[in-house]
C-alpha cells in the first residue's frame, strides 16, 4: 500500500548560504556603482577575513549561482561580468525593505488627503446624496431606514431625498522630482554619503512604482550642472569632481514639473553641503569657501520661485555644520517647505515619513 512519508524538514544549506552571500554582494554592488569585478574582489577580501564561505560552498560556487540565477552576465566582447536587470530590480527592492521597512500595505495607487469626495477609501462619515455620486456609494441600509421614517412603512417609497451615501477620502496623484547631490563632498573626508543617498533614491523609486503607480517620479543629479537619469541608472551612480550647483538642479526640476499635468508637485533634495557653483553663460562661478553671498542669493531666489509655483521643496541635509543648517533654514523659510537634519542611517525614515504623511495638497 502506497502512502506519504513525512520526515523532519532539512533546510537547503546551499540555498541559505547563497541568500546570505547575495545580500552582501548586492550591498557591495551599490557601493561599487555596479562594478561586478570590484564587488567580487571585496567579497573575496571579506571572505578571507570573516570566513564567509567554507569547503562545501566556496566563492566560485557563489559566482556560478549568480550566473545560473541571472544576477550577472558575461560581456563576451569585454570579457567582464555585468549585472542584469534582475539585479537592478532586486537592489531596489532590497533598499525599499531596508529603508521603508515600516511601510504598511494599503490601497494601491494614490495618496490620502484631508479632502473628501469621489475616492477609493471609505470613511465612517455619511451625508446626503448629491448629483454625481456613484451608485456604489449609496448606503442602502440607512437609505431604506430614511424612507421608512419619511414616508412610513405601509407604502414604501424611496426618493432622492432619502438617499444617504458613504463618504470617501479623496486621493491625489503626485509628481515628484528627486535631486541627488553628486558633488565631490559626498565622499570627502573618507565618509561615504553617496551610497545611502543612492539607497534612498532606489527605495523611493520602488515605493512609487509599486505602491503609487499613478504617480510620476523623475530623478536628476547635480554637480557643476544638472541632468536627468533613469531609475535603472541609480546603482551605477558615482560622485564626480564637481562643485554644488543647486540652482541648476532646482531649475531643471521646475522645468520637469511644469510639464506634468498633476496639481500636486514636490521636490526632494538630498545634499550634504552648501551651494558652491553657478553657471553664468558658458562660464562657471565657483567658491567653496564659506557661504558665497552671490551663490546663496541665487539659490534662495529659486526657493521663492518654487513657492510661487506651488512646488514644495523638502531638503534632507546630511551635514551637521551650524552655518550650513542656517542656510537650509533660510531656504526652507523662503520656500515654505520642509527641512530635515539627519544622520545617514536615518535618512530613509525621514523620506518615508514625509512622503506618506504629507496631506497638504491642492486637489482640483
Amino acid at each position: 500500500m502506497l502512502g506519504t512519508r513525512f520526515t523532519n524538514y532539512i533546510p537547503d544549506q546551499r540555498l541559505n548560504k547563497f541568500k546570505d552571500l547575495l545580500n552582501i554582494f548586492l550591498d557591495l554592488l551599490t557601493i561599487a556603482s555596479g562594478e561586478v569585478a570590484e564587488a567580487l574582489n571585496w567579497m573575496s577580501q571579506l571572505d578571507n577575513q570573516y570566513k564567509l564561505t567554507d569547503n562545501i560552498y566556496g566563492l566560485g560556487n557563489f559566482i556560478q549561482d549568480l550566473k545560473d540565477n541571472n544576477y550577472i552576465k558575461e560581456d563576451e566582447e569585454k570579457k567582464i561580468y555585468q549585472i542584469t536587470t534582475k539585479s537592478e530590480r532586486t537592489i531596489r527592492r532590497k533598499s525599499l525593505e531596508e529603508i521603508f521597512g515600516k511601510l504598511k500595505k494599503s490601497t494601491q495607487g494614490n495618496h490620502r488627503t484631508s479632502f473628501t469626495g469621489n475616492g477609493d477609501e471609505q470613511t465612517s462619515e455619511k451625508r446626503e446624496f448629491l448629483f454625481g455620486d456613484s451608485f456604489e456609494q449609496i448606503d442602502m441600509t440607512n437609505s431604506i431606514k430614511n424612507s421608512q421614517i419619511n414616508h412610513g412603512v405601509d407604502n414604501f417609497i424611496l426618493t432622492e431625498n432619502d438617499l444617504e451615501v458613504e463618504e470617501k477620502d479623496f486621493k491625489a496623484i503626485t509628481s515628484t522630482v528627486l535631486m541627488i547631490d553628486i558633488s565631490h563632498s559626498m565622499i570627502l573626508y573618507g565618509e561615504d554619503r553617496i551610497t545611502p543617498a543612492k539607497k534612498v533614491a532606489m527605495a523611493l523609486s520602488e515605493l512609487i512604482t509599486t505602491k503609487y503607480p499613478k504617480d510620476t517620479l523623475d530623478i536628476i543629479v547635480f554637480g557643476n550642472d544638472a541632468w536627468p537619469i533613469e531609475i535603472k541608472d541609480l546603482p551605477y551612480l558615482q560622485v564626480g569632481p564637481y562643485h554644488t550647483n543647486t540652482v541648476a538642479g532646482i531649475e531643471l526640476a521646475m522645468d520637469i514639473l511644469r510639464r506634468r499635468k498633476t496639481s500636486n508637485k514636490q521636490i526632494f533634495m538630498i545634499t550634504d553641503g552648501k551651494p558652491t557653483c553657478l553657471k553664468e553663460g558658458a562660464n562657471y562661478y565657483k567658491n567653496a569657501y564659506g557661504l558665497d553671498r552671490k551663490i546663496l542669493n541665487k539659490t534662495l531666489d529659486q526657493g521663492a520661485k518654487c513657492r510661487r509655483a506651488g512646488i514644495t521643496v523638502t531638503t534632507f541635509m546630511i551635514a551637521r555644520d551650524p552655518y550650513l543648517q542656517q542656510f537650509v533654514r533660510e531656504f526652507t523659510k523662503i520656500n515654505n517647505g520642509r527641512a530635515f537634519y539627519s544622520s545617514l542611517s536615518g535618512l530613509g525614515d525621514f523620506i518615508f515619513e514625509d512622503y506618506i504623511k504629507n496631506r497638504r495638497r491642492k486637489v482640483k
